[in-house]
């Protein structure tokens, strides 16, 4: 075991993300080889004069950003694959092949498959370069989009999420996470009280965190949120809005029926509540009902192309009331002044040409024939979720334990994402996990993938272990 003790001074950040990013920079630097056993909590706790709970948690964090490894009995040890200093659910590590050999196969984040849109992104910026309206795309616009783009935004939703839009209604952001930045910004202040699911997409509870609001979990069940357990929650604590994915949702992958959905709607109604529906999968499911065309009135819609078309165009649209677009548009101009116009252009383009739609079919395509590779090599009991989305929740058997089943995948070289990342407030986490299907490159990458996490599943000693 090595005596390391990490330098710790002139670090800004909470102390064990400090010792965290002081061991990333050790490892990157060489000075903690790869095998290396590190000192247990304890033992660094007492050389840093810190509590062991702080040390616990920068390990757990070094973790969680493939630096290290426990295994059971044994100790803590450095990894071979270096991470930066940020979450994997971000995306790292890339896919492809290492000089240690084949790369860890990250299924953390959902996103597109982009084959279509790369092969079409030069020849649409080489013709908007030949219009003579680059000007126009270059500069301040208006704080909703420019209305051309405004009117392709509303053919789209209508087109590809069976919404009832209209250009006036359409407000551009830049992507669906500012999306949900403005509607929340447009209906609450810090300290208000917002549902959401249970479990919940994590960058809602990122933007909560930061902005002060304070997201409350709802009991959800295999159709989504609970009407009763909603009801109940809207009596209790009087919340501003309720933040839901009732299509696909992240990270249970469940679609809403239409008649649990009308149930939510009514309750909403009931207390004055303010519907936030997130449908950036809807387009993957064609016969769900957006909660919008129940309650126009009630809700704002959020949507974006990062799932569809491509992540990077960083196009998002909100759907708004009347009574309410004056208050989006505000909280558009305060947060980001306007959506950029280049990248509303390219999708206006593509809208109009039909290479959006091209791409969406591509994406289905693949999204499917992934979700039947998936469930022809996990075992059925453990497949959660609709056989349409881009993840699926795999749902551990007994004795698995959630980060002990998390770090026997990690050491098979597969990364996904435990259900804790996903809890709201103290709401405990099931053991289980996200599987994201369509971040690795290919379909023989993400079955390697899939086929470690079956075997893992299968490793009884393993699972043993977690209980001992």
């Amino acid at each position: 075991m090595t005596n390391w003790t990490p330098n710790l001074e002139g670090r800004p950040g909470p102390l064990y993300r400090v010792i965290a990013d002081a061991l990333a920079d050790d490892i990157a630097d060489g000075v903690l080889p790869v095998g290396t056993r590190l000192p247990t909590h304890r033992d660094l706790a007492f050389r840093l004069g810190v509590t062991v709970g702080t040390v616990t948690r920068a390990y757990t964090e070094a973790e969680k950003r493939g630096l290290i490894g426990g295994e059971v009995g044994r100790g803590t040890f450095v990894q071979g694959q270096r991470a930066p200093a940020t979450p994997l659910p971000l995306g790292w590590p890339p896919a492809g092949e290492t000089s240690a050999g084949p790369a860890i196969v990250n299924m953390t984040t959902v996103h597109p498959e982009h084959a279509v849109a790369v092969q079409t992104f030069g020849q649409t910026l080489t013709a908007i370069a030949a219009s003579g309206h680059a000007a126009a795309l270059i500069g301040y616009g208006p704080h909703a989009g420019l209305p051309d783009h405004r009117a392709a935004a509303a053919a789209w939703l209508e087109r590809q999420h069976r919404v009832k839009a209209t250009p006036d209604s359409v407000l551009l952001t830049t992507g669906a996470q500012n999306a949900l930045a403005v509607t929340l910004a447009a209906v609450a202040r810090p300290g208000d009280v917002i549902l959401a699911e249970r479990l919940t997409n994590i960058g809602t509870k990122a933007l909560a965190a930061t902005q002060g609001y304070h997201l409350e979990g709802v009991a959800i069940d295999e159709h989504g949120l609970v009407p009763d357990a909603f009801d109940s929650a809207c009596r209790r604590l009087g919340p501003k809005a309720v933040y839901l994915v009732p299509t696909l949702q992240n990270p249970t992958a469940v679609v809403m029926p239409t008649a649990r959905r009308r149930e939510i709607v009514e309750i909403a109604r009931r207390y004055g509540v303010i519907l936030i529906e997130d449908d950036v999968f809807g387009f993957m499911v064609p016969d769900a009902v957006p909660m919008q065309t129940m309650a126009p009135d009630i809700t704002l819609y959020v949507s974006g192309v990062s799932k569809s078309l491509a992540a990077g165009l960083r196009l998002g649209f909100v759907v708004a009331p009347p009574e309410l677009r004056s208050r989006v548009e505000t909280a558009i101009r305060a947060l980001q002044y306007s959506a950029p116009a280049l990248p509303a252009e390219v999708a206006t383009r593509w809208i109009q040409d039909g290479t959006a739609d091209r791409i969406v079919a591509t994406q289905r395509e693949e999204d499917l024939a992934r979700q039947r590779l998936a469930r022809s090599i996990l075992p059925a009991e453990t497949v959660y979720g609709h056989p349409a989305a881009q993840h699926l929740w795999l749902v551990l058997p007994e004795p698995w334990r959630r980060e002990d089943f998390i770090g026997e995948a990690r050491r098979r070289g597969v990364i996904v994402t435990g259900a804790d990342a996903f809890a709201v407030g103290r709401a405990s986490a099931p053991h289980a996990a996200r599987v994201s299907l369509c971040m690795p490159r290919s379909r023989d990458e993400a079955a390697r993938g899939l086929r470690a996490l079956a075997d893992a599943i299968d490793a009884p000693a393993a699972a043993m272990l977690s209980i001992v």
